[in-house]
């Protein structure tokens, strides 16, 4: 079968098109996560209230949501260990959560290490998916994650 130049250039530019067309499928994670995000920490009456913006994109509803979190001191010391209860988290829906930690100084705060799900219960959710499906961030000055 003999090809014209005119569609063997065609051809040639459908053939690296194609790829293009796959990278938006690419970019997106379709793997299910519970997004959590150190959103402000700020002094209040109490110690430091610590602020987050929960996302559930695990699929399924939490009935109840604990994590276990170490704080630590600006020379990088453990200050304090503290387990902070979400309680509920519908799927699909953004949720804000503040604490207050008792006697904690948010200026002398340089890190915020998750080191556990305490609770993580809801129909059909594993147990370990609210660790293993962890994603986190911050909006702070703040080192926040795993």
């Amino acid at each position: 079968m003999k090809m014209t130049a005119r569609a063997l250039l065609r051809f040639l530019v459908s053939a690296m098109a194609m790829p293009l067309a796959v990278v938006p499928a690419l970019a997106e994670d379709p793997t299910p996560a519970l997004h959590l995000e150190l959103n402000a920490v700020q002094p209040s009456d109490k110690g430091c209230r610590l602020t987050f913006v929960v996302n559930n994109q695990l699929g399924a509803d939490l009935e109840r949501v604990a994590f276990e979190l170490a704080l630590f001191n600006e020379a990088g010391a453990v200050d304090r260990l503290t387990v902070l209860a979400f309680k509920e988290m519908p799927a699909g829906k953004i949720k804000v959560s503040r604490f207050d930690i008792a006697g904690a100084d948010c200026t002398k705060l340089s890190r915020v290490l998750i080191n556990e799900a305490t609770e993580c219960v809801g129909a059909g959710v594993e147990p370990a998916s609210c660790m293993r499906r962890l994603d986190t961030t911050t909006k702070t000055g703040i080192a926040f994650g795993l």
